[in-house]
Order: C-alpha cells, then structure tokens, then sequence
C-alpha cells in the first residue's frame, strides 16, 4: 500500500461561509462530470430503432433462452447462467439477476460487502439439502494475514483476521409454490485485529477489517424478497446489506455469452473497491447490516432504478449490525442509484454505468461540529477492454472507475476518485485466477483532523 498525506490540525468550527462556498464548488464538478454520463445513460435506455439499425443490438433474451433468473435487487455477480448458444450475446443490467441455485455463486474479494448469496453452495449438498427444490445453503471462511513492513501507526506488526459466513436462501416458488417469492438469512462470525489503523489508514487498505468491536457474532441478514408486474418491479424487505445495492461497482454485468462469466470485476481487497469513502460512516453495510426496504425497477433489460431507505442510526455511532431489532429515531439513510449495461465493438464487450445519490437525516457530530443531515452523489463504471480469447473463454481485461462527492463536515472523506484494471485467466494453467491493479484517492475531512488525502 502506497499513501500520500499531509497532516493538519482542525479548526474547532466551520464557518457557515465556508461550508456554502465548499458545497457550491462540489455542485459545479458534480455535474461537470455527470452530464457526459447521463447522456450516455440516456442513450443506452433508448429502444434499438432509436439509436439506429446498425448498432449491433440484438432482440431481447426469452426465458426459454436462457436459464438466468432475475437477480436480487442489483448482483449480476452472484447467478450464473446456463443460455442457449446465440450469434452474438445481450447485456442485463446490473441490478436485473436473481439468486440462482444451480450454478456455483460467484466470490469477489470480499463476499460479505457485495454479495447477497455466499459460497458455493457445498455445505448444502454435504448435508443432502440439495434434495430439497428451492433451498440453498452455503457458506466460506476467509482468513489473513497482515505484516506492516514500514510506515503507518505501528511499523513492523502483526496482525490475524477471521471472517465466517452462513448463508441460507430460499426459493419460496419452487419449496411451497409462492411466486416470485425468496427468502434469505446469513450467520456472521467476526474474530480481527486493527489492521488498518496500525497503518494508518482512513480509506481501509483491509475490507475484512470495520468498525468496533473487531470480535462479533450477528444476524448478518434476514430478508423477504418479492417480484412482481412480471418480474419488472422487485421489494426486498428485512435486515439487508445496502452496500450489495448501491455503489457496488465489483458486480459484472451478465450477459447470454457464458464467455464473460466472471467472479467479480475486481480481486482488489482493500475498502473503496466495495464501499464509496463518501459514503463511509453513514451506508449500512459490512459488517454492519440494517433493517429496511430495497425496491428495484427493471422497465428494460439493459436499465435498473435502485431505491432504498434504512435504518441510519448508524451514523450517530450505532453497531446496526449487531441489533436484532432495528432503531427507528429519526436517522434514516436514503440511496437511489440509475444504471444501464451496454455492448461495445465487434465483439460485445459488456460496460456498465450507474449514477448514484444519498442522503441521511438525523444530526450528526464531530469534534466541536453539529450538522443536520448530510447529502452525497456518486457514480460507478466498468468495461471489458481486451479479450485474449473471444467468444471461448472469460480471459481478457476489464477496467472500472468510482466517483464520489458530499457536503459532510462530519465524514471521513469528502471527494473520492478510484480506478482499476483486472486481469481474467492471464496466466498459464490457471484459468480462474485473476490478477489487478487499483488506485483508490479521497480528499479528507481535516475539520476531523485527518490529512488533507490519501491515495492506496
């Protein structure tokens, strides 16, 4: 991990001025960078007579086509799918897939932040519950090891993380008949070390490492899953990780080609590439989980609009994650996200992009500061670059960036750039290994008395 910082000394108040001048200055490169996107979104949401007959669309995807399901509000990583071979393949978007229970899920770096269905599914059919249609148990456990070369807090140190899950899923249509029902509860073990504070680190160059307490045992999730209006609208109700929903920029996007079947667009383990630092300290989600309501509209194929609103009693210092119950006291974390999938080129090379806000209400403190609520906006990107072999297998390159602004004066960061290349299947005799490279940057709050950023 390499950081760049400057340390500063906070100034014990903000000045109203200040405050209006910083958040005009944010709304202009706002929507500087927006505009391009949303035309881009725009575009791509149009019907293919719109955009032209030559631009290689292809006729949407019958359920008799393919055996992909719809997925849980927003995780093309997590279902896979066994399609009818076809000329040329057609992006879903990102937020379009259901849990699957044929087909080994998908693990990215850190399962417990971005995905809704975990493991392989082999403790299930271990104990012979694969018998059972409609039911789905599995599981992992992650370990690792951190040494501190140089730098940091606490150079030259040690430090062990354990991280167990339990994940038990539900097809209520196939078990007892009730369509488009799902159901879904996760066990979680946590046992760690301060990893990321003995280096220092704001952003979190250690994903399994949160918040205190470092050792905890919860309910992780509990929800309810309903689709409905033929499957155009799902609700997902119950004790939810949002950050699986909104600003997950590791899912892929799924396609009828098996050949870009992937795990997750990035192995990168470090935090920013599963939670936007702008959103840090206010969105639920690893490892602590909140009570609330996902609803996701899927009015095409290729376009999804995310919204969510959840129990926020997070930002004022409560471990959500280990409450049965939730605790409605006026703190609420709102998020909608828009996002569309596209194919680019001769051979379809699937992208994706999603515009993202959030706002959370309630006051919140920081040292010698009172706010009332705090906004941000944020958005995310990835695209397959390179295929060594198309149309056989999933070997090749794929990139992604991240983008993330607020108004807070009581978060960690206020502005966040992030990028990333990841390699499929490049070396020789390891066709499921990957290999990447990031870069994760956020501009800190130094009324908080952080350095002015930190680059991982």
């Amino acid at each position: 991990m390499q950081r760049i910082g400057i340390d500063a000394i906070a100034a014990p108040a903000v000045h109203t001025r200040h405050k209006r001048e910083r958040s005009l200055d944010r709304c202009r490169k706002v929507l500087a960078a927006a505009g391009l996107p949303c035309v881009i979104i725009f575009l791509s949401a149009l019907p293919p007579t719109a955009r032209g007959a030559d631009d290689g669309a292809q006729p949407p995807i019958s359920k008799e086509e393919s055996s992909t399901k719809l997925a849980d509000d927003g995780n093309p990583g997590t279902a896979k799918s066994s399609p009818t071979k076809r000329a040329s393949p057609e992006p879903v978007a990102p937020s379009k897939q259901a849990i699957s229970h044929e087909k080994v899920e998908a693990i990215s770096g850190n399962p417990g932040a971005v995905n809704i269905v975990t493991g392989t599914g082999l403790l299930g059919r271990t104990l012979g519950l694969d018998n059972i249609s409609g039911v789905r148990l599995g599981g992992l456990w992650i370990g690792d090891a951190n040494y501190l070369i140089s730098g940091g807090v606490e150079p030259r140190k040690w430090s062990f993380n354990s991280l167990l899950l339990v994940d038990l899923s539900i097809d209520c249509e196939k078990l007892v008949g009730i369509p488009g029902g799902q159901f879904g509860a996760e066990f979680l073990q946590f046992n760690g070390q301060p990893t990321n504070n003995q280096a220092g680190a704001v952003q979190g160059y250690n994903s399994l490492v949160a918040a205190e307490p470092l050792v905890r045992t919860e309910l992780y999730e509990l929800w309810w899953r309903q689709q409905l209006f033929n499957d155009k609208l799902a609700i997902r109700v119950g004790k939810t990780v949002p950050t699986y929903d909104f600003g997950n920029v590791s899912r892929s996007v799924p396609t009828s080609n098996s050949s870009y079947e992937i795990a997750s667009v990035s192995g990168l383990i470090y935090t920013p590439v599963f939670v936007n630092p702008t959103m840090l300290g206010v969105i639920p989600g690893y490892y602590d989980s909140a009570y609330g309501i996902t609803v996701t509209f899927t009015p095409t194929k290729q376009l999804y609009i995310d919204y969510g609103l959840y129990d926020g009693s997070l930002a004022r210092g409560v471990h959500t994650g280990l409450k049965f119950a939730p605790t409605f006291d006026g703190h609420y974390f709102n998020a909608m996200e828009v996002g569309s999938a596209w194919l680019l080129g001769p051979q379809d090379k699937p992208g994706t992009l999603a515009l993202g806000g959030w706002w959370q209400t309630g006051k919140l403190y920081g040292p010698a500061i009172k706010e009332n609520g705090a906004q941000g906006f944020y958005m995310f990107g990835s695209q397959r670059l390179w295929d060594r072999h198309p149309g056989v297998d999933s070997s090749g390159i794929t990139g992604f960036f991240q983008f993330g602004i607020n108004d807070s004066e009581t978060l960690p960061a206020n502005e966040y750039f992030g990028s990333g290349l990841t390699g499929f299947g490049l070396i020789p005799g390891r066709p499921e290994d990957s290999v990447g490279v990031g870069l994760a940057w956020s501009w800190l709050d130094r009324n908080l008395g952080l350095r002015n950023n930190e680059l991982d």
